[in-house]
């Protein structure tokens, strides 16, 4: 079968025996047939390799507050031209972009989930009418354009589309700016060393600390995420930051969150920041009500006693809860409002008041 252009060659996989391929792009690893799709939906066997069907589908682009991302402690009070292309390896029912990161789920039949024997064309049919193509060198110039110092590929799983990310982030630091990831965590050590020559910062949701809610929230598995986590975190130059969506009743209990905090100092460091962040009902997941307040800072407190220097509350604008302070002496250093930096008194990545070194990428 040969491949209907504009397909782009996948990156991250390898050829097996009746032309099967393995591709090493997540932890999925889905080895697919001839024909099939992987898992993502997005990456499909033609002819015996393997072939991206969302690299020109680009869905979204638009320059973000960093703090959107969330990211607090990377370049703080910049823009980051976000950009998302359809199709997600997750499969959230608590999803907020879902229209988009479902696209290839949503739109096509279930036959073959992960691809592995899975044959037709029912991917790229379902992606026809999503995004558009835009050059990697038109996406920088409109992150320049827009004033941005970075760009970010969010709002689905930049992991699933790496091949667009991989031809945009090399000629955006050709052009000074730095590129982030927002990402669920499943992508291989082989995706993480593959991206980080070029990749500057990320934000992982570490979304549970226990495996049964990635199974049946998510489709997943947690383990794959604690090691990407302590990967990145230990062996890479990537900063990184982590978020957990608190659900009511599904993650937020004592004894989690105190697993997961203390996992996070030991495995990725004090310094890594925490973002706590509220859940909205969304998508499959509208049976239960918003997080309390209560909760999140709870969860907070519970972060703060682990030892984490920097635990933020997210989706609740206007409480301290945004603010960057100094660990050792207290001292505000950002103030914030919703995405808006209203001070910003760190110096030369120190505390003005006390010296203390603050964590960070260019702050």
């Amino acid at each position: 079968m040969e491949p209907m252009a504009p397909f782009k060659e996948a990156v991250l996989w390898e050829p097996m025996e009746g032309q099967r391929v393995d591709c090493r792009l997540c932890n999925f690893r889905c080895r697919i047939a001839e024909g099939g799709l992987g898992h993502c939906r997005v990456r499909q066997n033609l002819g015996g390799k393997l072939y991206s069907l969302n690299y020109d589908k680009v869905c979204a682009a638009n320059p973000d507050p960093i703090a959107k991302k969330p990211l607090y402690h990377f370049q703080p009070g910049s823009r980051s031209f976000s950009i998302a292309a359809v199709g997600c390896n997750f499969r959230c029912d608590f999803c907020q972009n879902w229209q988009i990161s479902q696209a290839a789920l949503e739109r096509s039949s279930d036959v073959g989930m992960r691809g592995q024997d899975a044959r037709g064309t029912q991917g790229r049919d379902a992606l026809a009418t999503y995004g558009e193509a835009v050059a990697p060198e038109q996406i920088v110039e409109a992150a320049v354009r827009a004033g941005c110092r970075s760009i970010a590929y969010t709002y689905t799983e930049p992991t699933i589309f790496m091949e667009l990310c991989n031809a945009c982030a090399r000629p955006a630091k050709e052009r000074g700016l730095a590129n982030v990831f927002v990402s669920n965590g499943y992508m291989t050590r082989e995706a993480i060393d593959f991206a980080a020559a070029w990749l500057d910062g990320i934000n992982v949701d570490l979304k549970a600390f226990n495996d049964d809610y990635y199974k049946q929230l998510c489709e997943a598995r947690l383990q794959p995420v604690l090691d990407s986590i302590a990967y990145i975190a230990r062996q890479t130059e990537i900063w990184i930051e982590i978020t957990t969506l608190l659900l009511p009743g599904e993650n937020d209990s004592e004894e989690e969150l105190k697993r997961l905090a203390g996992w996070l100092v030991t495995q990725a460091g004090p310094d890594v920041p925490w973002h706590i962040s509220r859940f909205y009902p969304q998508y499959k997941h509208t049976d239960s009500e918003p997080t309390p307040l209560a909760s999140l800072q709870r969860a907070a407190e519970i972060g703060k006693a682990a030892g984490l220097r920097y635990v933020y509350l997210g989706n609740v604008p206007g409480t301290d809860g945004e603010n960057t302070y100094c660990y050792n002496c207290r001292r505000k250093l950002i103030e914030r409002v919703g995405y808006r930096i209203k001070a910003n008194h760190i110096q030369d990545s120190k505390c003005p008041q006390c010296g203390t070194d603050i964590a960070g990428f260019e702050l």
